[in-house]
């Protein structure tokens, strides 16, 4: 049996999700590629309204609402108590649908968490999200969120992570898993920057795989992290979930961790 995700209110995804930031210039091939996702099993789906894909992932999700995790974030700047509660109402309609699985605040604004938490939680009660988490946050703004009224209802934390930014291994990542707080990494694949790198090329024949299925199987090697890359295409998505067959060799993370060493030390949060 694969591995899942655990979210808290017991839903479960597989670790391997389906992102769409930059999505829209060839719709109909990545609705295409989306639906396929989720036939395949890659259920979660992430957008945002900062992304201008939330039409596409509803169009995607039309026949088969009830088979996909739908991820959405609010803005900073529409992140107070009542532009929260516009926002995801905006974002609802433009996805078609009646909930969003799991709303995001997208990073750190002007306004108090305080103000953000309140809605989400009261979106989470009158049904029009499922689950509401972060993005962008690091361990003390965590607490922070944690510390709120509520605050322990924070479902996931949505940061950069990939080989070539593994600063959140040095503290977030036993933070979140201690917490038991689900880490979505967004940019797994690095941008495309990595896929010719000799290493990753050496252990991708090993496995009779790709360089790019390598990094992912690196991202989802342990239970509380799932990867979210984009894959505009049926072709692309069906090579990333051949990632989710690879169990990646002692040999392989020692190789790994010589070319891209860990974090010795607490690195700045790395993304937006």
């Amino acid at each position: 049996m694969k591995r899942t995700i655990i979210f808290r209110n017991g839903q479960q995804v597989c670790p391997l999700g389906q992102g769409t930031y930059q999505m829209g210039r060839r719709p109909g091939e990545e609705i295409q590629a989306l639906r396929r996702g989720i036939d395949l099993g890659l259920t979660l789906i992430d957008t945002a309204e900062m992304y201008d894909t939330e039409e596409l992932v509803g169009e995607a999700v039309r026949y088969c609402r009830d088979r996909a995790f739908i991820v959405s974030k609010v803005l900073p700047g529409n992140a107070s108590y009542e532009g929260t509660k516009r926002a995801c109402e905006r974002s609802l309609r433009r996805l078609g649908t009646d909930y969003i699985d799991l709303y995001l605040l997208h990073w750190i604004g002007r306004y108090p968490f305080s103000e953000t938490v309140r809605a989400l939680v009261e979106l989470q009660q009158e049904g029009k999200i499922r689950q509401w988490g972060m993005s962008n946050l690091d361990v003390a703004d965590m607490e922070h969120i944690l510390s709120l009224p509520h605050g322990q209802g924070c479902a996931a934390n949505q940061v950069l992570y990939n080989l070539n930014n593994r600063g959140i291994e040095y503290d977030l990542l036993p933070w979140s898993e201690r917490y038991a707080i689900p880490v979505m990494a967004y940019t797994p694949l690095g941008e495309g920057r990595l896929h010719s790198h000799r290493t990753l090329a050496e252990i991708a024949r090993r496995h009779d795989a790709t360089p790019a299925q390598i990094m992912l199987a690196w991202v989802m090697r342990t239970a509380n992290v799932m990867a979210i890359p984009k894959a505009g295409s049926i072709g692309h998505v069906e090579e990333n979930a051949r990632s989710l067959d690879i169990c990646l060799t002692e040999d392989d993370l020692r190789d790994i961790d010589r070319a891209f060493p860990a974090p010795t030390r607490k690195v700045h949060l790395a993304g937006w």
